[in-house]
């Protein structure tokens, strides 16, 4: 089964573009645009691995978004993009997220010698 990965962004083309443009990556992708699909899929899909929200978004609405994904489902990750790299950086940013936080393989602590 495919590991869960929530997008978050402005415009729901822009979180269908970056699906797209991933589909390369074993990930069941989802997205949301607003506050009510965000509870929506988090309400309904358990297996979230971590959510991914784009710059796009006023920071009030970001802020708002991180205490009602924090408050419904504390054990998923957040992560945001900062908005220097611009919209062209959300694909990179997310494939390293992905690559890193997802797919990686767990880190095992270093046996004591």
């Amino acid at each position: 089964m495919k590991p869960v990965v929530l997008l978050i962004g402005k415009l729901p083309h822009v979180i269908g573009n970056v699906a797209e443009q991933l589909d390369h990556l074993p990930i069941q992708w989802l997205g949301a645009h607003d506050q009510p699909e965000v509870v929506r899929q988090l309400e309904t899909e358990p297996r979230i691995a971590c959510v991914i929200m784009g710059a796009g978004l006023d920071d009030q609405i970001r802020g708002d978004l991180i205490g009602i994904i924090a408050a419904l489902r504390p054990d998923v990750c957040i992560h945001l993009k900062d908005r220097a790299s611009g919209p062209d950086g959300l694909v990179p940013f997310v494939e390293r997220v992905v690559r890193m936080q997802v797919l990686a393989p767990p880190q095992r602590a270093a046996a004591a010698v």
